[in-house]
């Protein structure tokens, strides 16, 4: 699958099919967002300046912006940015996919930067451009919230729903090369810092 394909899928797709939670209920299928961001704000300073990549509708954007965090939405999909504005008319969207970033914030750099079902449906190639991409939008020394998970047993999606896995070592090269320091923590996402690459 390549960048594109997975980006007009989910554009296309029926919002049952994006997120479980909208079969049981949009009252469910909000909580997780809230909850998702109480999550993502234990490892976010306190009015950061955070970019929500890949936002969809605005599931977590819209919670984080309430929790006093300045958002920015990127999403590629017009039809997604449009029913978040539809819900949270002062949050700030962007119309972009990984290479559209750079375009928007010029040399302003993020204090945050978290990416959640984004990366999982991505190709190993074009998931590391993607987040080199992000890593670039992101000030030293700021934070990263990835899902980007380690399997014994990694492989790549083969659907645009499908999910792509990524050894440890794969993962450590990557992150040498990219930028990236772990950071130990509780959340299902892995959480980086920013450094120099290489360093």
């Amino acid at each position: 699958m390549t960048a594109e394909s997975v980006i007009a899928s989910w554009d296309q797709a029926d919002p049952d099919a994006i997120h479980p939670l909208r079969r049981v209920s949009e009252e469910a299928y909000w909580d997780s967002g809230r909850a998702q961001a109480d999550m993502l704000a234990s490892v976010t300073p306190d009015g950061a300046k955070v970019m929500d990549f890949g936002c969809g509708d605005g599931r977590v954007a819209i919670p984080m912006s309430a929790l006093g965090y300045d958002v920015t939405a990127v999403d590629s999909s017009q039809r997604m940015l449009d029913r978040l504005t539809d819900r949270a008319p002062d949050v700030t969207t962007v119309k972009a996919d990984a290479d559209g970033i750079a375009g928007h914030l010029g040399r302003r750099r993020m204090d945050a930067v978290y990416a959640l079902a984004v990366l999982i449906h991505h190709s190993y190639t074009d998931c590391l451009h993607i987040i080199g991409k992000l890593r670039a939008a992101t000030k030293l020394g700021g934070i990263l919230v990835l899902d980007w998970p380690v399997s014994e047993t990694p492989a790549e999606a083969d659907s645009w729903i499908g999910v792509t896995t990524w050894s440890a070592q794969q993962q450590a090269d990557a992150c040498a090369t990219l930028g990236l320091e772990a950071v130990e923590s509780d959340m299902p996402w892995g959480v980086y810092r920013a450094v120099k690459a290489g360093g």
